[in-house]
């Protein structure tokens, strides 16, 4: 229960709309009880031959059932304003906590289970916030209501109309304890199915490419076959557990009509007060059959709470409650000694020192894995280093806020990420504020304008999920084109010109020298183009520098650097676009 007491803080935000939401369904439910008492009086006064009341009692019901339905109306109209109130509030803070988790525990979720969770989950946590407490309340208050009327109409009576409350009570107590796994299966086979689907659709090219439309079918129906048997499960406990209740309710009702009605025989009780009892009892029976409904969505409900808490309760990243005040950054970075391993079994850099003055260019060297990504992903701290120290500026690197810190580096990467949006949104992520002068400056010195001057809409023209409608090179173009409207002190270049022809490779690396001007600019190199002209080369090997120096002075050491070079202009014949091995 401690993750539905959680939920309950939810509310605090609105209480005078969950006043009034409670208000309105107690006065609906009051209004209920009405018609018992007046159905009794008519048929009494019916057998007894009197017709002058008929019209005014009738008045009565219809006046109750006026009030009832009028304020449901109202309490429908409050209960659907509260409730994506609370769902707005509940989703955001799970958004907002998402974005400030450490990259570390992304690695280790898919997407579609956090998008089930964002989603479905939240949606199942409101329903046992709004509807679980409002209906339960009211279907509490109306068993006590018309408990105390009945006993106070007949005691005999209703405590024969209670004999089922026991076998009532013990089924809700089974189904409740029994529940909860069911439940959490049945949502945990959801969001299998969720990632499945989101990596299928983001990997849509890949499936044709290699014609695996049947394969990848069946795959996506051994999920989905796994959430129908979840699926099942519950429903079929729920198929003999409602029925089950409503025979005892059942039982209730042919005690109360076998009693009474022998009672009635005997004169001891009038039709009347037997139909209006019958009609009490049915109104006892209502909202327990109702409580018996809430129990389900209250165990669905929990189980999803339990996956949202799950994520609110994950540790933030250090330094994301950091202050959003820009600050300002030379761009003078140190690394003394760090050392990183993303588990403790695998080590990825090992004591590396490295001194970046502001303005100056350092490339990074080495074959795959050799921890070349992970250096300047401690440097924005995508992830944190386990020993040394990190300085910008002479400052430890943990005492930059995040925020600002992240907001000093600008980074353009292999795969330039662009969102489903126009030209224009995408490079104002560099810069919100730009004007459309300012994002033509940035595309002209990208190398980039031309193109998108042909583009039908300009600006506006939609690139499409990840920029699909562009090709790779005027991705990367526009990527850069975003980095200078950023207009950052440090830059980080990860295998910028890779996967490009030779002309598009140029117009990049024209563009990437201007985005380089007067910045301390770190290079993962793929091209000699890029390399050469940095004003420090640093080789990497398992995590360790083991050479470092101009392109000439590693040339004429001819180490690791000088074996890199030579190997990649025999295999392309051509300097400019020579690739460094397996850089």
């Amino acid at each position: 229960m401690k993750t539905i007491f959680r939920v309950f803080a939810y509310l605090r935000s609105y209480p005078w709309m969950a006043a009034g939401t409670l208000g309105c369904a107690v006065v609906s439910t009051l209004m209920v009880l009405v018609f018992p008492k007046v159905t009794q009086l008519l048929v009494d006064e019916i057998r007894a031959g009197h017709r002058e009341n008929l019209l005014f009692y009738s008045g009565i019901a219809l006046g109750a059932f006026f009030l009832r339905d009028f304020f449901n109306a109202l309490r429908i109209l409050l209960n659907n304003t509260f409730e994506q109130r609370v769902i707005f509030d509940l989703r955001s803070a799970l958004y907002s906590h998402i974005q400030q988790l450490p990259l570390k525990w992304f690695d280790n979720r898919a997407t579609g289970d956090i998008m089930t969770r964002v989603m479905e989950d939240v949606n199942s946590v409101e329903r046992v916030l709004i509807d679980g407490i409002e209906q339960g309340v009211v279907a509490i208050l109306q068993v006590l209501v018309v408990g105390a009327l009945l006993f106070y109409s007949n005691a005999q009576l209703a405590a024969l109309a209670l004999v089922p409350l026991p076998f009532l009570a013990a089924g809700a107590l089974i189904y409740t304890t029994t529940a909860h796994r069911r439940y959490r299966l049945r949502n945990k086979a959801s969001s299998a199915m969720n990632s499945l689907l989101h990596d299928n659709l983001a990997g849509i090219r890949q499936i044709k490419t290699f014609v695996r439309e049947t394969e990848e079918h069946a795959r996506f129906n051994r999920v989905s076959q796994q959430l129908r048997e979840a699926t099942l499960v519950v429903m079929r406990v729920w198929a003999v557990y409602t029925p089950s209740m409503a025979f005892f309710n059942s039982l209730g009702l042919v005690l109360v009509i076998g009693f009474g009605g022998r009672a009635v025989l005997a004169d001891t009780m009038s039709l009347g007060d037997l139909v209006g009892f019958l009609l009490l009892v049915g109104f006892l029976y209502e909202p327990i059959s109702k409580l018996h409904s809430l129990n389900q969505l209250l165990q669905s409900g929990r189980a999803a709470g339990e996956r949202v808490f799950e994520i609110l309760d994950e540790p933030l990243e250090p330094g994301a409650e950091g202050l959003d005040e820009p600050v300002s950054i030379e761009g003078d970075v140190r690394f003394e000694n760090v050392s990183f391993a993303y588990t403790p079994a695998l080590p990825v850099l090992q004591h590396l020192s490295l001194h970046a003055q502001p303005g100056q260019t350092v490339a990074l060297v080495g074959s795959t894995g050799a921890g070349k990504t992970t250096l300047v992903q401690l440097l924005t701290r995508f992830y944190e280093f386990d020993s040394g120290e990190i300085l910008i500026d002479g400052q430890p690197l943990r005492q930059w806020p995040k925020s600002a810190l992240r907001s000093a580096i600008g980074m353009v990467t292999q795969e330039s990420f662009l969102f489903n949006g126009t030209v224009r949104d995408n490079l104002r992520l560099g810069n919100p504020h730009a004007t459309d002068t300012q994002l033509w400056e940035s595309l002209e010195a990208a190398n980039a304008r031309g193109f998108v001057e042909r583009l039908p809409e300009g600006l506006d023209a939609v690139v499409g999920e990840r920029g699909v409608k562009l090709s790779v090179g005027e991705k990367q173009r526009v990527a850069i084109a975003r980095a200078l409207l950023k207009d950052p002190p440090i830059l980080i270049l990860d295998e910028a010109t890779a996967s490009v022809d030779t002309r598009t490779e140029r117009l990049i690396q024209e563009a990437l020298e201007r985005l380089m001007a007067k910045r301390t600019s770190f290079v993962i190199a793929h091209r000699l183009s890029t390399v050469r002209d940095a004003d420090q080369i640093l080789v990497l090997e398992r995590g360790r520098i083991v050479e470092r120096g101009s392109h000439a002075q590693l040339l004429a050491e001819g180490g690791v650097y000088a074996r890199l070079c030579t190997a990649s202009l025999t295999e392309s014949g051509a300097e400019s676009a020579a690739p460094l091995g397996g850089v």
